[in-house]
This record gives structure tokens, sequence and C-alpha cells, in this order.
């Protein structure tokens, strides 16, 4: 089954003079969009890899002549996996500014490392997109809802890489999360910050993974690890900015009992929370079903976000009396109030909610109306 992804075709976003760059973790699909568009152009094009060491040692070295050289008779350049190469960002200036009708794309797993190299050299050269997991939304080009809600508890559990959401056994689907889980995503966190022991990250992530929904004390967490707050926050920040985890602050304006200085924690995909804890029962058998609900319905939420240009930003809400809402969207102005709930119990706005925020609304977010959400 083909699945076309929300970026498809390419060709409305590459632009003469700029660097299209494509985000996102490894084995989400970044290197197949770019391969379908190369299926199709008539550009003459040269498609090279960062994990090559040739093209690491050319591009690296800012060597003018070399670099033109290098790219001279071609109208595009396709560089993947960018982040393996030092000074990319000068390279691709270099490109941009002598050949000003070169199109560029370059694709990258690890965002803490190619944003680095490459925001401040490219400003005003670049378009930027983030590829998350298949999302519900591209998936409604070839399902209808009755499917996606037969199918929900697959998602809530394996995730949607497109690699899991097109292998049928429940044997493969967690043969291949391990995987990519072990074999990818880890690895270029334990590359990039010469980490030695990857059981410290492992089991960081297993205390994250079983606190999905509720504040979480950095503090608590590094008297668990035996680490100090601020090596815990270091790892924290490197495992979100290699997509793995996703960092959401608490909302105030008004209440001094309302929480602000914790964070929740959510994981990009469902899958990959699940490899870390070994847990891919169904879900009548499980007591985390709530945490995987509402973790999935923020990550749908935020890829719907994304990919129709919904600006504004996110928090949750919660009050030390422990009157919460799961996620709140501030845009234009306004504020926006959802409260992720797996089972129907009937759920009714908080009172202190209500007070204070006059302007807002609230709504839950079920299995009737969570489709109309976050598509």
């Amino acid at each position: 089954m083909k699945i076309q992804r929300i970026y498809e075709p390419l060709d409305a976003y590459i632009e003469a003079g700029k660097v299209l760059v494509i985000y996102g973790p490894r084995q989400i699909g970044k290197t197949t969009i770019v391969q379908n568009f190369l299926a199709t152009t008539r550009l003459k094009y040269k498609f090279e890899t960062g994990d090559d060491l040739r093209i690491q040692d050319l591009l690296g070295s800012q060597n003018l002549k070399t670099i033109l050289d290098f790219i001279e008779g071609y109208e595009l350049l396709v560089i993947d996996e960018a982040q393996k190469i030092p000074n990319i960002g000068t390279a691709l200036k270099i490109i941009v500014d002598h050949i000003p009708k070169i199109r560029i794309i370059a694709t990258g797993s690890s965002s803490f490392e190619l944003a680095g190299q490459i925001g401040e050299p490219l400003t005003g050269r670049k378009n930027t997109m983030n590829l998350y997991s298949i999302s519900q939304q591209e998936l409604k080009k070839t399902h209808n809802e009755h499917e996606l809600k037969k199918d929900i508890e697959e998602y809530l559990i394996f995730g949607s890489y497109p690699e899991i959401i097109t292998t049928k056994t429940k044997e493969e689907k967690i043969k291949k999360l391990e995987e990519i889980t072990y074999s990818y995503l880890l690895k270029d966190i334990l590359e990039f910050d010469r980490i030695k022991n990857s059981k410290i990250l492992l089991d960081l992530l297993a205390l994250i993974s079983f606190q999905i929904g509720n504040e979480v004390s950095l503090t608590e967490i590094g008297r668990q690890l035996g680490m100090n707050h601020n090596t815990v926050s270091r790892y924290l920040d490197l495992l979100e900015k290699s997509f793995i985890l996703f960092e959401v602050r608490g909302f105030s304006r008004n209440l001094r009992k309302e929480i602000t200085k914790k964070s929740k924690f959510y994981f990009y995909d469902n899958g990959i929370r699940n490899a870390i804890i070994a847990n891919f029962n169904k879900s009548e058998i499980r007591n985390d079903i709530g945490q995987l609900w509402e973790n999935f319905i923020f990550m749908e939420r935020l890829k719907k976000r994304a990919y129709q240009n919904i600006s504004g930003n996110v928090y949750f809400w919660r009050t030390w009396d422990q009157k919460e809402i799961d996620i709140i969207e501030e845009r234009e102005g306004k504020l926006f109030g959802y409260e992720c709930k797996w089972s129907d119990k009937k759920t009714k706005a908080p009172k202190d909610w209500l007070e204070n925020y006059k302007n807002a609304s609230f709504e839950v977010i079920t299995q009737e109306n969570y489709l109309k959400f976050i598509t």
C-alpha cells in the first residue's frame, strides 16, 4: 500500500536560489519523498549522502572552487542525511550565493545538529518542513472514517511509522519498531553527544514513558537515575531535538495556584513509547490506555497544526488542587482548551478555568469526535 505524504509532490516547495530543508526522525520517509520526486523531475540533479566520507570532506572544506566544481552543470543538488557534513550550512550558502538558479534539498534526521549548522548561514535562503510519522490526515486519502476508527488500537499501540503501517503481523511490527528505536533513533544521540552509557537514556525514556499526561519533576528523575538536575535537562533536550520527545509547558496568566514550572512530555510516536517499555498488549489488558490516547491525540493535533499552517502556542493547564486540561491552544488572542478522554465518562470544564478565562472554550476529545479534531 502506497501512502501519499502530505508534502507530495515536492515541486511546490522547491525554489531556485533556495534550500529546502526537510527535518524528521530516521525511517520516517524523508528519503522516499525525495526519491519519488527525483523519479519524475526533469531537472538535472546530483544526489549525495552525508554518510559518504568523500562528501563530508568536500563540502566541509569550505573551499569555494572545490565546491563550485562539484556542482557545476547541475540544476538540483540533493543531500540526504546532511547533518553528517561539517559546516554544511556554509557550504550550501556558497552554492546558493554563486549559483543563483540552483535548487537544493537537504534532509536531516537530527534537528539539533542540522539546525545549528544551517540556521544562521542560510537566513533568507531556505524553506523548512517537518515530516512526522504518518498522520491520520494523510491516511484519510486512502481510508474512510469507519476504517480509521476500526484500526485505532493499531495506531495507539504500534504507532504510525511508514514501515509499521504497511507491515501485517504483530510479530513483524514489534521487530521493526525495536530496530527503529534502538538502531536508528537512539544512535543519533549516542553519536552526537558521545554518550557512552546508552542504559541511562533508556532508563530516562522508560521513566518518561510512565509519566505521559503528568508533570515531570527533573529533580525526582535525577534522584532515581543518580544524575543531577542539569544532566537530566540536557538529556531531555537531546531527546526532544532528535524527534523522540516533545516538551509542553504549563499555561498561566491569573492564578497563583496554577502549575507553570514543570513540563509534560509526549512521545512523537506511540509505537516508540511502547517499544521502550516492551508493552504491545491489547487495550483491554492495559492500564495505560488513557495515556496512549492522550499521546496519540496530542501528536496528531500537532501534525495537523504543522500541515495546515495553524499557528499558535500549545500548553497544558493544571492547578495545585488537581484541576486540569490536557491541551491549551493559544491562537489569534483566544484560548482553546481540550481534554482527551478514552472513556465516555462525562467531563465538565473546570470552574477555575471558566471563571478566570472568560473568553476561553472547552471541548472533550473522545472516540466519537477525535477525527475532526486531528484531521
